[in-house]
């Protein structure tokens, strides 16, 4: 709806770039929002984003995970904040 992609789950993808296109975008988060951050600014300099179908088995809290509802929190500032509130500066 933002960025105009059909993506299901932007925070279980396996992220695969170019160089050129990666030295093109200046990434500020480095937890949860990252995901967001990169798939926006890319959407942005009008790449191509391909999802594809891979295998994953999610983990519960007794096994290791350390997401919270506060990661959530954080990917809709994100999505707010490069998808709508920075337009002006896209990727810079």
């Amino acid at each position: 709806m933002i960025i105009n992609l059909n993506l299901t789950d932007v925070e279980t993808e396996y992220k695969i770039f170019r160089r050129n296109i990666l030295n093109k975008i200046n990434l500020k988060e480095d937890r949860f929002g990252f995901e967001i951050e990169i798939t926006i600014k890319l959407a942005h300099l009008k790449c191509r984003v391909y999802e594809v179908s891979v295998s994953y088995w999610g983990r519960h809290c007794s096994e290791g995970k350390k997401t919270t509802w506060r990661d959530g929190i954080r990917a809709i500032l994100c999505t707010l904040n490069y998808g709508i509130f920075n337009k002006d500066k896209r990727v810079y």
